[in-house]
This record gives structure tokens, C-alpha cells and sequence, in this order.
């Protein structure tokens, strides 16, 4: 059997160009998601490699056209990962060819890419090391001739409740009232021997695994992505994110930090609403704090924005 002739592209029915006979509704968004990318992103003084899945969009504001081009978003998000490190410069020449790529059809643009991104966190004590991930998102949209650059990241840490630390302190004192209060004075040994015990020592506080969702808006101006250094800044001030590594000695300071830095959800969401007043690089920021709780079968939640008008709105 003779294989059929191949036909030109110029030949090949387009019907996605074709005008209708009538004019239709606009859509807000239409455009691809999940698409699997490698990209180089510029994140501070560095540049790191990240396996990437992506969502890019436009409108179809034009009412007598079928459809956009597909083809073309995915074309030009692999022409620009595959030719530069993504930086907040270059977001926004890929806004800006997106757009252009659907001219007379399109007025807005999106993109977003969502990925894991790998730190060698340092053991609290010991001289070990390992690997970190923390999930981060970057969007940018170019909407009514603005563009808006985010950066999301999320950061997971320990919290330990003030309250069943408190409650664990009275039954200690409880206890050794128990034990040592007939005897009237007591030696320090005797009292540094019961503190090593679990009768001595017979309760302690729940703490949980927490996480701090946060979403930022970047001020015009920023060359690269500050991911690690706001990483690095909620890690700072809540003073308890998990640990990579950790031998006898850093479960210890671990533990030590744990308690120094006791933390219902409002504590943690004031502490980092006070660190992000302070950074000069974002408009405005919306942070999701979830404590995943050990007493009970829910979780205690806070969620907090800058405030600024039209900004974003303080919504779960």
C-alpha cells in the first residue's frame, strides 16, 4: 500500500482561526495547565534548576473567534525556559510575548509555575547536613497594560501550645510537691536525679507540625525571585522548622527551641505579619498559617493580610 502524501502545513484546516458567523460571549481565561517544564530560576545571587509544572492563560476577548492558539502559549514557554533563567525581568517579557502572540484576540495573561525547591538546611548542632523542600509558586499576570509579579512558599515548622505546656508544669510541680514536700529541705542532687525521671518528669506539652503558607506581591524593580531569603526569614522568626538531619544533640536543641518558643496560631501569625510589615520588597502579602494538631482532630488556623487597598482580600 503507497503511504499517502504528506500535506503541507499551509494546507492543514485551521479551524480554530475561523470567525463565527455570530458573535459569542468573551472568556475570562483559556489557556493550558500542568504542563511538565525544566526551567532555571534566579533566586538572588544564584541560579537553580527546578522541574516545574506550569499553568499560562489568556482571554479570548475577540467574540467572533473560535478559539486561541494553543500551540503558541506552549511555544513561547519553551522558548523562554529553554533560552533564559527565569528572572522578574524575564516574567515579564513572557507576559509581554504571550500577549503579543494573540493580538486582536487576547488583552490579558497569565502564568504560573509551581515547584519544589530543594535547600541543604545545616543540623541545629551537630555538623550534618540535608535537603529541605518547600513547595513554591511563581505568577505573573498583565492585566489593563499592569503587570503584577507573586511569589508564593510554603515553610513548615513545630509548634509547641503554651497552654499544655503550662498544664504540664503544674502536674510537675504537683508531683514533686508529692514526693518531696514531707521532707521539707531537699538536696540538689536528690532534685536533679528526679528531674531525670519519667516519675519526676510525668507530663508534657503536645506540639505539631505547622505550616505558614505565604503569597506575596513584588514590588516593580526586583531583578530576581527572593525565595530562599523569605524562606530564610520565616524560618528566623518562628525559630522552629523542621529539621533535615539530626542527631541525639540536635534533637535536644530541637526540643530546647521548642520550648523557648512556645506558639498558639495567633503568636506565629503575629510574629510573621510583624517580619513582613518590615520587608521593603512586597506590595502586599496573604498568609495561610495551619497548626495540624496532636490533641485534636482539627486544625487551628489563622489567616492575615497586609490590608492595603486593593489588595488582598483576608479570605481562608
Amino acid at each position: 500500500m503507497n503511504k499517502p502524501e504528506l500535506v503541507q502545513a499551509s494546507e492543514l484546516p485551521d479551524i480554530a482561526s475561523r470567525a463565527l458567523h455570530h458573535p459569542q460571549v468573551a472568556l475570562d481565561w483559556v489557556g493550558m495547565s500542568r504542563i511538565h517544564q525544566p526551567l532555571l530560576v534566579k533566586d538572588g545571587g544564584c541560579v537553580k534548576q527546578v522541574q516545574t509544572k506550569v499553568q499560562v492563560y489568556v482571554d479570548l476577548a475577540d467574540t467572533t473567534a473560535k478559539g486561541i492558539h494553543m500551540s503558541r502559549l506552549y511555544l513561547i514557554l519553551d522558548e523562554h525556559a529553554d533560552t533564559r533563567a527565569l528572572t522578574a525581568a524575564g516574567l515579564k517579557l513572557l507576559l509581554a510575548s504571550i500577549l503579543e502572540s494573540h493580538r486582536g484576540l487576547s488583552s490579558r495573561a497569565f502564568v504560573q509555575f509551581d515547584f519544589d525547591y530543594y535547600l541543604r538546611r545545616q543540623a541545629l548542632v551537630s555538623e550534618n547536613s540535608g535537603w529541605n523542600s518547600y513547595p513554591v509558586i511563581i505568577k505573573g499576570s498583565l492585566l489593563d497594560g499592569e503587570i503584577h509579579l507573586e511569589l508564593g512558599v510554603g515553610v513548615f515548622y513545630s509548634s509547641t501550645c503554651p497552654c499544655s505546656a503550662a498544664l504540664a508544669r503544674q502536674l510537675i510541680q504537683n508531683q514533686f510537691e508529692a514526693d518531696f514536700g514531707p521532707a521539707g529541705l531537699v538536696k540538689a542532687s536528690e532534685v536533679k536525679r528526679w528531674l531525670g525521671t519519667e516519675e519526676g518528669i510525668l507530663a508534657t506539652p503536645h506540639s505539631q507540625r505547622s505550616v505558614a503558607r505565604i503569597l506575596v506581591k513584588l514590588k516593580d524593580g526586583l531583578e530576581d525571585f527572593p525565595i530562599t531569603s523569605l524562606i530564610d526569614n520565616v524560618e528566623a522568626t518562628l525559630r522552629t522548622p523542621v529539621q533535615t538531619a539530626v542527631k541525639r544533640e540536635d534533637e535536644q536543641e530541637f526540643a530546647r527551641l521548642n520550648a523557648e518558643n512556645l506558639m498558639f496560631v495567633e503568636d506565629s501569625g503575629r510574629k510573621l505579619k510583624s517580619m513582613l510589615l518590615e520587608d521593603p520588597r512586597l506590595k502586599d502579602f496573604w498568609v495561610r498559617i495551619e497548626h495540624h494538631e496532636s490533641l485534636h482532630a482539627h486544625d487551628a488556623v489563622g489567616v492575615f493580610t497586609k490590608g492595603v487597598e486593593k489588595g488582598y482580600l483576608p479570605i481562608p
